[in-house]
């Protein structure tokens, strides 16, 4: 059996492979509700054979998102959509995992592919944005409101409430998202945290909201069901979050109960140089999970199963969370199985016949 289908256990949830789907934004919803092409993205990767399928960046309160189109969990009338979704996944043998997020001052921003950037006016839909600091993304976002103590309170209270409806909702998994350079992560870097109170300054500092987010979310999530919180492992940029950083930060987070660090990085700096290639951010999941001890996910440019097994065979991580390969294809955990001559993959019945190309065709097989 090749490691990648191999399945894994964190607390009383047993993944039944290394595969993961990782959070995609969509731009596809309305008043933060899921919708059909929620269902079909997500439920076509469960079908593909991914093991953990994460929903997109969930926004905790409507200001919290990205765009207007994003998904959210601040209202009950959000769960039932979402429940559909995590209903037709389990029925597939995988698990549906939510990733949690507040945007800070990334939010109120257009659809990528309406050729716009930066904030979206309120007089065209958009809204305020609220941050650590009055300190805008760059030049094509509006500066944001900085939090004051009862607002940073707010918003972890947000977060414990959405968690509560995304058990509701089906979810088995709860991840923070503190990376990109949302708010989470902006509290984290002092590129954009310059706060003089107790959430900014010193590295005690700038970690305590995620902490206090953290061990909220903990004591809401049930015993028997994982934590993963999505760290940006450095900013790229000197001066800014750093990869010694996340691995003490990684450590605080274990001991509060998070299961698992899903590792990424960038998203704070819009004038960062990041060295783009494949498995880029590998070597970050890598040492935090040596030097804090604690499970990680990989994720960045992995786009074949040869590399995707490599990743696990070295140690380097324990899950490997792919984004735009399964978009071009949701079905590359079949693929993947096939090319490492694992006949553990689970095929769908439906698409049996199909499982291997030497299958001889049968008359019977034919559709009318």
């Amino acid at each position: 059996m090749s490691q990648l289908f191999q399945s894994y256990t964190l607390r009383q949830l047993t993944l039944p492979n290394r595969i993961v789907v990782s959070p995609m934004c969509q731009y596809s919803a309305r008043d933060g509700v899921a919708n059909d092409w929620h269902l079909v993205h997500l439920g076509s990767r469960a079908v593909g054979g991914a093991g953990l399928i994460i929903v997109e960046a969930t926004a905790v309160v409507p200001e919290g998102r990205i765009s207007s189109e994003d998904l959210g969990l601040w209202s009950d009338e959000q769960i039932e959509p979402l429940r559909r979704i995590t209903r037709f996944i389990e029925a597939q043998g995988s698990y549906a995992a939510i990733q949690l997020a507040h945007a800070g001052r990334k939010a109120s921003t257009w659809r990528p592919w309406l050729g716009k950037s930066g904030t979206v006016p309120v007089t065209e839909g958009g809204w305020p944005t609220v941050a650590p600091s009055a300190i805008a993304f760059d030049r094509n976002h509006l500066a944001p409101a900085a939090l004051d103590e009862r607002g940073i309170a707010n918003v972890v209270q947000a977060f414990v409430r959405a968690a509560e409806r995304s058990l509701v909702a089906g979810f088995k998994v709860a991840e923070i998202h503190a990376a990109h350079g949302y708010l989470l992560h902006q509290f984290l870097s002092p590129l954009s945290n310059q706060r003089q109170d107790n959430y900014g300054g010193s590295f005690e500092n700038r970690i305590r909201l995620l902490l206090e987010v953290a061990a909220a979310v903990r004591n809401v999530w049930p015993e028997s069901l994982p934590l993963f919180v999505r760290l940006s492992a450095t900013d790229w940029v000197e001066d800014g979050w750093n990869e010694d950083e996340s691995v003490e930060l990684a450590r605080r987070l274990k001991a509060l109960g998070v299961d698992l660090i899903d590792v990424s990085s960038g998203g704070t700096s819009a004038s960062a140089e990041i060295p783009i290639g494949p498995g880029y951010q590998t070597h970050f999941a890598a040492k935090i999970r040596q030097q804090a001890e604690i499970p990680t996910g990989t994720v960045g440019l992995i786009t074949d199963a040869a590399q995707a097994e490599h990743i696990l065979r070295t140690g380097q991580a324990d899950l490997v969370l792919l984004a735009r390969e399964l978009l071009r294809d949701p079905y590359w955990p079949l693929h993947a199985a096939d090319f490492l001559h694992d006949k553990t993959a689970f095929w769908p019945a439906q698409y049996i016949r199909a499982a291997h190309r030497d299958t001889p065709f049968h008359e019977a097989d034919s559709v009318a």
